[in-house]
């Protein structure tokens, strides 16, 4: 496999450092990417560049992602409009840990001499004296060469930090020690990181009069023009803790026409020939969703299990009718709270049922659902409601302890697609 034929013919390639494609010819080169540990997960914005190194390592290359353990202290102004916080060392330490089980689900760490080899910058940086860096780096790279990087005009006018202004040193220290230490000659990033990354390569030329490479991928724009990995509750996080795997897949399903064509190249290991088969189906049924359902599919079940996946695709089932009680009962407590997530709520105590109570009073008297008994009653004649996604023909029925989801959950419908969560503590 040719990595640069591959990332290009899958879109992700957007402009790379003149004999970068002879170097990667030549031999097995190592290459790294930088990721910010400013939380302890990444997010799906991550992905584009994991998937870099994913590509990288199947061609034959090392990857090395790089998590900035002390870059992370400073903050890269690239693409900021303004300074970000800066976090404590316990902290940033915690987040760097946290990543590197994420990636570890993308990249191979026993595979012989292309093995991908995690490296935390605070390890060769935390004993840097400032006198020294600016004397063995700062002392090759002119003020000119810095101000004239997009990242830095770009903030001219709103404030930079001396902090933030020296991250493309730092960046560039990073790429040399890599260089020096570990053969790295190539760094790879976000076209937003064409500054940081080149001035890396140039500090190398500078130091050793050797060759480095810069390579960078594409930024991933959604069709509609909003910023991918964003929804309304914000980022789109790898860790199911802070995004259930439920609305991770939700994510991906929802993903338009345009977006999934882009979109399964991008994140996905199906190959040319399956991706042009799944767009032809696609295209004879779009109501159907082929295209964003493999790719919900793949990336799901590569962040999270297969397990996870098909959790989330029978909850999604549910959601939209038709799925069976079975699958409902089955489902954990987080799932379901994210499924039903803004649909109504109604508490009430648990000794309501204890003895049990008949189907009317629970939706007519105890929780509202119905506001007459004569509007539930037309309802129930003309098949319209469901507990548990199970059918209710008996204005007799009595709901037990026996009902509850969980020990604690009732989901009650009114006609197809009118549903309400009933807690029950």
């Amino acid at each position: 496999m040719n990595f640069i034929e591959e990332i290009r013919w899958r879109g992700m390639l957007h402009d790379m450092t003149p004999g970068t494609e002879e170097q990667l010819e030549k031999e097995m080169t190592s290459g790294y990417i930088g990721f910010d540990p400013t939380s302890d997960s990444l997010h799906v914005g991550s992905l584009a560049q994991i998937m870099t190194l994913l590509h990288f390592q199947r061609a034959g290359h090392k990857p090395i992602p790089l998590v900035g353990g002390a870059t992370g202290m400073v903050g890269d102004p690239s693409g900021k409009s303004q300074e970000r916080n800066l976090l404590d060392e316990e902290t940033l330490l915690h987040n760097v840990e946290c990543i590197r089980r994420q990636l570890a689900k993308f990249l191979d760490f026993n595979c012989g001499a292309n093995s991908a080899e995690i490296v935390n910058n605070y390890e060769w940086t935390k004993d840097v004296l400032f006198l020294q860096f600016i004397r063995d780096i700062g002392k090759h790279i002119s003020i000119n060469y810095m101000m004239a990087k997009d990242s830095v005009q770009s903030r001219l006018e709103t404030g930079l930090s001396f902090c933030e202004f020296t991250y493309q040193l730092l960046q560039g220290f990073d790429f040399y020690h890599l260089y020096t230490q570990k053969n790295c000659k190539l760094q790879m990033g976000g076209s937003d990181q064409w500054g940081n990354i080149v001035t890396g390569a140039e500090l190398i030329r500078r130091k050793t009069n050797g060759a480095a490479f810069a390579l960078i991928t594409q930024l991933i724009t959604k069709a509609d023009g909003t910023k991918f990995g964003k929804t309304e509750e914000g980022n789109v996080w790898l860790d199911k803790n802070k995004t259930s795997p439920y609305r991770f897949y939700q994510f991906w399903l929802n993903c338009s026409d345009d977006d999934s064509k882009k979109f399964i190249r991008i994140f996905t290991l199906y190959n040319r020939e399956e991706i042009e088969s799944l767009e032809k189906e696609h295209e004879q049924a779009p109501h159907l969703r082929i295209l964003q359902k493999a790719l919900a599919k793949e990336v799901t079940i590569r962040v999270h299990s297969e397990e996870e996946y098909n959790a989330a695709a029978e909850a999604s089932e549910i959601l939209f009718g038709k799925g069976a009680a079975e699958s409902l009962n089955k489902m954990d407590e987080d799932t379901l709270l994210s499924v039903f997530e803004g649909v109504p709520r109604f508490n009430i105590p648990k000794s309501i049922i204890e003895n049990g109570i008949h189907i009317t009073e629970l939706l007519v008297d105890k929780t509202n659902i119905f506001p007459s008994k004569n509007e539930f009653r037309r309802t129930l004649q003309g098949g319209g409601i469901y507990i548990n996604k199970e059918l209710i023909s008996n204005a007799g029925q009595v709901i037990t302890k026996s009902h509850l989801i969980n020990n604690k959950y009732i989901l009650a419908q009114k006609g197809k697609k009118n549903y309400f969560l009933i807690i029950v503590e």
